[in-house]
This record gives structure tokens, sequence and C-alpha cells, in this order.
């Protein structure tokens, strides 16, 4: 019973396969012919129709949701077995605080070399 079930869902793909390809084909010649009869309104008339959706079975709906959430769950099957802890944490190191006060003394030290920097293009600007 499967394999007819089967057999007609391959002759139905089948035949929509072949009736894009006429419809392809028709357009094809259509246009062929417009260039041989040197008129642009036939081409464009044949140009103009929307192509076909492609239709899918119930059948193959199914199967396609199946496959997507059995790619979910071992995503997610992945992600709780990633996330688990592989022992204590390490602990972030941090700064001391004479690094701190060296890199406090550092900032101001650049920021007042820029500001006098800056009051000597002012003044040669006020002197132009």
């Amino acid at each position: 019973m499967p394999t007819n079930k089967l057999k007609s869902e391959i002759i139905s793909a089948a035949i929509e396969g072949y009736e894009t390809q006429k419809s392809r084909i028709d357009a094809q010649i259509a246009e062929l012919r417009a260039m041989l009869s040197g008129s642009s309104a036939a081409s464009n008339a044949a140009g103009a129709a929307p192509p076909q959706k492609r239709k899918i079975s119930a059948a193959a709906r199914r199967r396609m949701a199946k496959a997507q959430r059995a790619r979910w769950a071992r995503i997610k099957a992945g992600a709780k077995t990633a996330a688990a802890p592989q022992g204590p944490a390490k602990k972030r190191p941090r700064i001391s605080a004479e690094g701190l006060k060296r890199i406090i003394a550092a900032n101001k030290k650049r920021w007042a070399l820029k500001r006098a920097e800056a009051g000597k293009a002012e003044a040669a600007a006020k002197k132009s």
C-alpha cells in the first residue's frame, strides 16, 4: 500500500515539473515568434504572466515539519549539555588599588598634555 502512495506522489510531482517546463518553453517560443514578426507587444504580453507557484503536497509539508522539529531537538539537546558548568567558575582578576592609582595618574598626565597642546594651538591661532 505505501508503495502505491509513493508512486502516485512521484508521478504527480513529475507531472507538475513537466507542466512548468512546458509553460517556460511556451513562453520562449512566443518570444522567438515575436522576434520573427518584429512586434514587441507579443513579447510583453508573454512576459507579463506571473510565474506559477510551486505546490507542495501535505505529506511533503508534514515530512519537512518533522525534520525541522528533529533539527531543533538536536540543537536544544546540545545546548543543554554545553551550558552545564564544567567545574567551579574562575574568578575574574581584579585590578589592585595601586594599579588603579597609576592608571588615574597616567590619564591625568595625558589630558594635561592634550589641554596644553590645545592651548598652544589656540594661542597661535589668535596671533595669526
